[in-house]
């Protein structure tokens, strides 16, 4: 080799290092979009959850990680338009949270993976075809609501229970799925289960107050609609010195008695590990739908107080709120 090849050569290394230099942290640069139906505690606790341990892997805000947010304030129409932009961008992972907002991004995104958060029952609601493996974009963390042993919970702090009134919003799929559920664990216990649906948050305190008279105590699911208007049962239940029971940890800050409930932000860091994986290659139609584990018992001592109930009972990971 000559002496002017040697030289050209050692350019031609110098050059390649330099670019791989440049291109290197832009490949390593990620793009997410999350969308939820609307803004409340519980789904915001899941966002954060995602966002802390995208940042533990090596995905920072800001740095490494762009997030497009966005909100669709509970109107389906407007979660269908946020689909449709998410479906118009080249993004390395789509993450809606909660139902309505993963129906309508399974119906739109077709390229980018998808992993969902704060789904019920993803069955029914039509976002995977099965909880294993099944191919496709799809995959992420179903919060199906462990209805017997809230049921068991619930009757371990009212042991002479026979009436519990349920808030729902019909128009959700999983809320129809967990009702149906509910009942079927309190036909065993010879509990009796009356509804008031309410399909928007104006609905919520007509809903309650036409129920509260018929019931010993109040239990809602994990449902979008009925927790952001949560303020408006807590306020009646405490009048009336009825007992409420809920299915996330946020609502119990937010004036509940009690709940025995997977922590959100948990959920958030698990759904946070599957996009991980994504980022490294793997295809989300290769990954399980995964379950939640972490169940606690949270109660609310203020609460337990006004109403004298002692929900504080002997249960394992039990946490004060």
């Amino acid at each position: 080799m000559t002496l002017l090849e040697k030289i050209q050569t050692k350019l031609k290394l110098s050059l390649l290092l330099l670019t791989l230099c440049f291109i290197s942290p832009l490949s390593a640069h990620k793009t997410i979009g999350i969308t939820q139906i609307v803004d409340h505690p519980s789904l915001n606790a899941i966002r954060k959850g995602i966002v802390d341990e995208l940042a533990r892997g090596g995905y920072q805000e800001g740095k490494d990680l762009t997030i497009i947010y966005e909100n669709a304030q509970g109107n389906p129409a407007i979660a269908a338009q946020i689909a449709r932009k998410f479906a118009s961008l080249s993004l390395d992972a789509v993450i809606p949270i909660s139902t309505p907002s993963a129906q309508a991004v399974v119906q739109q995104v077709k390229e980018s993976p998808i992993i969902f958060a704060a789904i019920s029952d993803p069955l029914e609601a039509k976002i995977v075809p099965s909880l294993k493996a099944s191919g496709g974009n799809v995959t992420g963390v179903a919060d199906i609501p462990p209805v017997e042993d809230q049921l068991d919970f619930i009757t371990k702090c009212l042991p002479q229970l026979k009436t519990l009134g349920v808030i729902y919003n019909p128009g959700e799929v999983n809320n129809v799925s967990f009702l149906e559920r509910l009942k079927e664990a309190a036909k065993k216990k010879d509990i009796q289960i009356k509804t008031a649906p309410a399909s928007k948050t104006a609905e919520i305190t007509g809903a309650v107050n036409g129920l509260i008279d018929e019931v010993e105590a109040l239990f809602i699911g994990n449902d979008n609609t009925i927790v952001s208007g949560l303020e408006s049962i807590v306020k009646v239940t405490l009048k009336t010195k009825k007992p409420f029971f809920v299915s996330d940890p946020d609502s119990v800050q937010r004036g509940a008695l009690a709940a025995y409930a997977y922590d959100q932000h948990k959920i958030g860091e698990q759904v946070g590990r599957m996009i991980l994986k994504v980022f490294k290659g793997k295809s989300p139609g290769k990954i399980n739908v995964e379950i939640p584990e972490d169940l606690k018992v949270y109660f609310n001592p203020r609460i337990e107080k006004i109403l004298q109930v002692n929900c504080s009972i002997a249960m394992p990971k039990k946490e004060t709120l």
